[in-house]
C-alpha cells in the first residue's frame, strides 16, 4: 500500500511538466505528496523598482544563488492577502502565464522541467487602489526538494494614476482610427466608441487605444472580412474582482472567442470612469487572421457587452469598418452599416408577408366571401383566388427572408426571435399542405378542416407578429426611443380595430343589416380599403426605420 501510495504521488507529479498548475494559485503549493523545505531558499525573487502605481510594469526576476530549479509558479499579492493581482507577460519561451480562477494572466509558470537558473516576467499593476504588494513564488527543483511561499521584498504603493483617454486629433496624421458614430470624440462624447492603432513602420509595434461605455467589456478586432470569425481580438474588461484587464484573443466563429496569452504586450494602461472603459497598450504579437501571407490591410471591429467573473458574454452592440484599413497608413475610417443589407432585406419581407399580404388575404377569407360572389376565374371564385394567391405570396416571402437570414448567419443565433421565426415557417409550410388535401364543402367532416385551417392560421398570425416585435427590437437595440416598436404596436391596434369593424359588420349582415350605408359599395369593401391605406402607412412607416438601421 505505501508503495502504491508513493507511485501514486509520483503520477500527480509528473502531469505537471507543463506547468499548468493553476489549481494551486493562492497557496502556491504544489501536490507533490511531501512537505516544503524549511531551510532557507537558494533561490531569490526581485523586483526593478521598489514602489509603483497604477498600470506601472515592473521586470521581477526569479534567480538561483548556487543551483538550479525545474518548476516554479510565480504570482503577485498584496502584503497578506493571497489573492493574485494585476497581470502577466512573459519574456521568453522557458515561461507561461496562466490562468487564477478565471483571470487570464494572474501567474506565471515554467513550460518544461528543464533546468533553469534564472525568469523574468513583466507585470503590470492594475488600475486600482492598492496596499502594498510582493511577489511570492515556489521552486521546484526535484519531486521532494521545494520551496515555497519565496517571497520578495514588499514594492509601496504610491498612488492610482488614471490612463489617459483616447483622442482623436492625431486620427489620420500619425494613427489609424475608427469610431462610432463616425469621427467622433471619446474625450467629449459619452457614447463614442473608439479605437485607434499607431504602427511602427514594419508593423512590428502597435500601439492601440479604444473607449467606449459598456457594463463588463470593450474589445477590437482585425478581420479578413466583415463577420465575425478568424480575427485577431483585444479584449479591455472586468476580471472576477471588478478591475480592468487586457486579454488577446482569436475568434473561430460567432461563438465566445478562445483567449490567449497575453504575450508580448506592454505600457498597459486602463481606466474606468462613469461607465466608460478606457485602455491603452502597446502589442509586439504578430496580427493572426485566417490568410497565411502577412498584411497591413484589415476590417477594424469595435464590440462591447456585458461580462460575469471575467468572462466576457454575448456583446450587445457590433461595429465594423466598411472597408479595409492600411495600418501603414494613418486614415479615418468609416463605419459600415449597423445591420447588413441582408438583414434588412429579411426583416422588410417578414413585414410585407405579415403586415399585408398575408393579413390582407385572412380578412378575404373572413369577410369578403360574399362581396364578389358573382364573379369568378377559372370556375374559382374571385375572393378564393385573392386569398390564396395573397397566402402563397405570404409563404414565398416568409421563406425567402428565412433562406437570407440562414444563410447570413450561417449558425443558430440564440433567442426569443430565431424560435419565433422557425415556428412561422414552418407552420406556413404545413397550411397549405393541409389545405392541398381539403375534402369537398359537402363532405361530413369539411369542418375539421376548417377548423384545423382557421387555428393554424390564427397560431401563424400571433407567432409572426411576435417575431415581428422581437426582430424589431433587435433592430433598435442600441437607441433610446424605440419608435419602430411603437409604429409596430400602432399597427396592431389599427388592425385589431378593423377586425373588430369587420366582425360587427359580418354579425350584421347575418340580420340583414348593415353597420353603415355606404352607398354603392358594401361596408366590408370600404374597410378593407381602409385598413389597406393605414396597413400600407404602418408597412411604409416600418420599412423605412429598417432602410436607416
Amino acid at each position: 500500500m505505501f508503495l502504491y501510495a508513493l507511485l501514486s504521488c509520483v503520477g500527480i507529479v509528473q502531469c505537471f511538466p507543463n506547468g499548468q498548475v493553476s489549481q494551486v494559485c493562492g497557496s502556491l503549493v504544489p501536490s507533490h505528496g511531501s512537505s516544503a523545505q524549511s531551510i532557507a531558499s537558494p533561490y531569490t525573487v526581485t523586483a526593478d523598482k521598489t514602489t509603483f502605481k497604477d498600470g506601472d510594469e515592473i521586470t521581477v526576476s526569479l534567480s538561483s544563488k548556487s543551483d538550479y530549479f525545474e518548476g516554479f509558479m510565480l504570482q503577485a499579492n498584496e502584503v497578506g492577502s493571497t489573492v493574485p493581482i494585476g497581470t502577466f507577460s512573459v519574456l521568453n519561451s522557458s515561461a507561461q502565464a496562466i490562468y487564477c480562477n478565471t483571470d487570464a494572466n494572474r501567474a506565471v509558470s515554467h513550460t518544461s522541467n528543464t533546468k533553469k537558473y534564472t525568469i523574468q516576467a513583466k507585470w503590470t499593476a492594475p488600475s486600482a487602489k492598492l496596499g502594498n504588494t510582493e511577489f511570492r513564488a515556489t521552486f521546484v527543483k526535484s519531486l521532494k526538494t521545494f520551496w515555497v511561499d519565496v517571497r520578495s521584498s514588499a514594492l509601496t504603493y504610491t498612488g492610482t494614476t488614471s490612463a489617459t483617454v483616447p483622442s482623436n486629433p492625431d486620427c489620420g496624421k500619425t494613427k489609424v482610427c475608427f469610431s462610432q458614430p463616425s469621427n467622433c470624440d471619446p474625450t467629449t462624447s459619452t457614447g463614442c466608441y473608439f479605437m485607434a492603432v499607431q504602427a511602427s513602420s514594419d508593423q512590428s509595434e502597435l500601439m492601440i487605444e479604444m473607449s467606449g461605455k459598456a457594463d463588463g467589456y470593450i474589445a477590437i478586432g482585425f478581420s479578413d472580412d466583415q463577420q465575425m470569425g478568424n480575427d485577431d481580438i483585444y479584449i479591455c474588461g472586468k476580471d472576477s474582482s471588478g478591475l480592468l484587464q487586457v486579454q488577446h484573443a482569436f475568434s473561430t466563429g460567432r461563438s465566445r472567442p478562445n483567449i490567449l496569452s497575453l504575450g508580448n504586450v506592454t505600457n498597459i494602461k486602463t481606466a474606468l470612469t462613469n461607465g466608460n472603459i478606457n485602455c491603452s497598450f502597446t502589442s509586439r504579437n504578430a496580427i493572426s487572421t485566417s490568410r497565411a501571407m502577412s498584411t497591413s490591410q484589415y476590417y477594424l471591429m469595435i464590440a462591447s457587452g456585458p461580462s460575469s467573473e471575467g468572462n466576457i458574454g454575448k456583446h450587445t452592440q457590433e461595429y465594423v469598418s466598411s472597408t479595409k484599413a492600411d495600418l501603414l497608413n494613418p486614415s479615418l475610417v468609416l463605419t459600415s452599416e449597423a445591420f447588413p443589407a441582408i438583414l434588412k432585406a429579411h426583416g422588410a419581407l417578414m413585414l410585407i408577408a405579415w403586415m399585408t399580404t398575408g393579413s390582407i388575404g385572412m380578412i378575404i377569407a373572413r369577410y369578403l366571401k360574399g362581396v364578389a360572389k358573382d364573379h369568378s376565374l377559372g370556375g374559382k371564385d374571385f375572393w378564393f383566388i385573392a386569398h390564396v394567391s395573397l397566402m402563397a405570396l405570404s409563404v414565398t416571402a416568409t421563406a425567402i427572408a428565412f433562406i437570407l437570414v440562414f444563410s447570413y448567419a450561417q449558425d443558430w443565433s440564440g433567442g426569443v426571435h430565431p424560435v419565433l421565426g422557425c415556428l412561422v415557417m414552418i407552420l406556413s409550410l404545413i397550411q397549405p399542405i393541409v389545405a392541398a388535401f381539403r375534402c369537398e364543402p359537402q363532405h361530413e367532416r369539411r369542418f375539421v378542416f376548417n377548423w384545423a385551417h382557421s387555428v393554424i392560421a390564427l397560431a401563424i398570425k400571433a407567432l409572426a407578429v411576435a417575431a415581428i416585435f422581437t426582430g424589431l427590437a433587435l433592430f433598435e437595440e442600441y437607441k433610446e426611443d424605440g419608435w419602430m416598436l411603437k409604429v409596430m404596436g400602432g399597427f396592431i391596434t389599427w388592425e385589431a380595430l378593423m377586425y373588430i369593424l369587420q366582425d360587427l359588420n359580418f354579425r350584421a349582415k347575418k340580420k340583414d343589416s348593415e353597420i353603415c350605408s355606404c352607398g354603392s359599395m358594401k361596408p366590408e369593401t370600404v374597410l378593407l380599403i381602409l385598413f389597406l391605406m393605414g396597413n400600407l402607412a404602418f408597412l411604409i412607416s416600418l420599412l423605412v426605420g429598417i432602410g436607416r438601421s
